[in-house]
């Protein structure tokens, strides 16, 4: 069985972010991986939610930035 493909809004309400900020991660290529369906149809699998999520995982400020 197919697992439901959530929508921008529906995505980014998981998220915390607007679909507009999506979009803008979409352009850039910092965001979740997407499915594009047609021209103006986009779409998210919730494990490629997960997995942006799970990438974003820090225990410490060190682990992402810190000159050393």
């Amino acid at each position: 069985m197919a697992l439901p493909l959530l929508t921008p809004e529906e995505a980014g309400a998981q998220l915390g972010l607007t679909p507009g900020a999506l979009a803008q991660l979409r352009y850039i290529g910092g965001g979740p991986r997407f499915i594009k369906l047609t021209a103006k149809a986009v779409r998210y699998r919730q494990s490629d939610l997960d997995a942006w999520i799970a990438e974003r995982s820090h225990s410490s400020t060190r682990e992402y930035g810190a000159a050393r």
